[in-house]
């Protein structure tokens, strides 16, 4: 298991000064917000060169939704999504993180012929076929993300994602799990983690309280035991907030963290 965070939390002028500092806080991988990486590929790639920290994955970063009932807008997602795949191979990350939709369904209520949920799994289903045959093309992965009842309708526990992935039935489509979801949404953090096995292909940090991990009470040791347990051994991303000096915060978390694996 490897430590990432997301590069809008580190401090520093430009990206070449916070992977250094990455560096120093012990962190081995970095996290991209998508939406202005297009933009800034180039400088990405020459400021990874020079750096021991990895790019881990990509964070959304996509316009329009894959679940809307107007086609425009699933269009939009869906090219946008392969474009940042493309680029995520270019710049080699493990995956694009897809959150599926936020908020209520979007799409009308056929019932009897259809609820809006049947809906949305079959048409994700289709979308996930076509983008996971593109990420394969381009050799990067789909990580699906399962949010919480506050933040989604749709695909809120590791099963509801693996539900989706299964149907899909492409190697190059994956899922994620979120340690603060999980704390929201899982009877069992670390039961969920080896019900779902090798499907899972990366993962987000953060505690109960949505702060580093170490303020809330989420159980990272036996989280990490189980990800031992189905042979993680891929990225562990931070994605949430700093209470204090990022500085101090930053390393103490990394040592923490470390702690418990």
């Amino acid at each position: 298991m490897k430590l990432a965070a997301q590069e809008n939390m580190i401090p520093g002028g430009d990206l070449a000064e916070k992977l250094s500092k990455m560096e120093s806080y012990g962190f081995e991988g970095v996290e991209f917000w998508g939406r202005d990486l297009p933009d800034r590929t180039g400088d990405v790639k020459e400021a990874l060169g020079s750096s021991k920290v990895a790019p881990s994955t990509i964070c959304a970063g996509y316009e329009g939704c894959l679940l809307d009932p107007d086609k425009s807008e699933r269009e939009k997602a869906m090219g946008d999504i392969k474009k940042l795949l493309t680029i995520g191979a270019d710049i080699g990350v493990v995956g694009l993180i897809t959150v599926p939709i936020f908020g209520k369904p979007r799409v009308p209520d056929l019932s009897p012929f259809a609820g809006p949920l049947d809906i949305e799994k079959k048409l994700l289903t289709l979308e996930f076929m076509e983008l996971g045959k593109h990420a394969k093309e381009v050799g990067c992965t789909l990580l699906i993300e399962p949010l919480n009842r506050y933040e989604t309708h749709f695909l809120k526990k590791l099963g509801d994602a693996i539900e989706i992935q299964e149907a899909v039935g492409l190697e190059s489509v994956k899922i994620m799990a979120d340690f603060f979801h999980m704390s929201i949404e899982e009877e069992d953090i670390a039961r969920s983690l080896v019900e779902a096995g090798d499907a899972v292909f990366h993962i987000h940090l953060a505690d109960s309280t949505r702060q580093l991990p170490g303020y809330g009470h989420t159980d990272f040791k036996s989280g990490f035991a189980a990800l031992k347990k189905i042979g993680f051994d891929k990225f562990m991303a931070l994605e949430c907030g700093i209470p204090g000096d990022p500085e101090v915060e930053l390393p103490k978390t990394v040592k923490y963290l470390k702690s418990c694996m």
